[in-house]
């Protein structure tokens, strides 16, 4: 017997090898099975949760049912007359608060006050009843003029009659102007124009 097991021996090994390697394939088959039916079943679980979740919701009520719409005092009936009457007050409350609202923004704007007019640039004053055209004298525009004026000076004669200590006086009240009585000759144009020498304010002055 030992001399056959001696002689046969690789014959024997490689038999059990191929015993095991056949009982792994049978045995293999059974266990991925297994394994699937577990995973279906956690499919189905999973399924029947998501279905009774789903049940669940369908079952339940509405939410315009479970609050049923606010019926006015004083209003009986059902069906239309209590929809009709429902409608209508929901008009009124829509109706006043839209006039509160109107009302606010009106008392705002009663609140904020209007923005002040712009002021208006006076007009010049009109020349007093015989004053004489002092912007003949060259060198008195329209701003200067008005200044004289304001100062009591209406008159060429006023002017031509000037002494040092007048044109002292006035210039001294001109403020930006000062110094034009004495290099733009005025006493002198005034005279000349006061007497209606215009032939000699015209050869002295230039042409008026």
């Amino acid at each position: 017997m030992m001399q056959i097991v001696q002689t046969w021996w690789p014959f024997f090994i490689a038999a059990l090898v191929l015993g095991i390697a056949v009982a792994w394939w049978v045995f293999r088959p059974s266990r991925s099975a297994r394994v699937i039916d577990r995973d279906a079943a956690d499919v189905l679980d999973e399924g029947a949760a998501h279905a009774s979740r789903n049940q669940a919701l369908i079952d339940a009520p509405p939410a315009a049912a479970a609050q049923p719409p606010v019926v006015p005092p004083g209003v009986a009936g059902t069906g239309t007359a209590v929809a009709a009457a429902v409608e209508a007050q929901q008009t009124r409350d829509l109706q006043e608060t839209t006039d509160e609202g109107s009302a606010a923004v009106g008392d705002a704007d009663q609140d904020t006050p209007a923005p002040p007019a712009p002021a208006a640039e006076p007009a010049p004053e009109p020349a007093p009843a015989g004053a004489d055209d002092l912007t003949r004298i060259k060198g008195v525009g329209r701003k200067l003029d008005e200044l004289l004026r304001s100062l009591g000076v209406t008159g060429l004669a006023q002017i031509a009659a000037w002494t040092d200590a007048d044109i002292d006086r006035i210039d001294a009240q001109l403020g930006r102007f000062q110094g034009r009585i004495r290099r733009d000759g005025w006493v002198e144009q005034a005279r000349l124009l006061s007497s209606g020498d215009t032939a000699g304010y015209e050869d002295k002055f230039g042409k008026l």
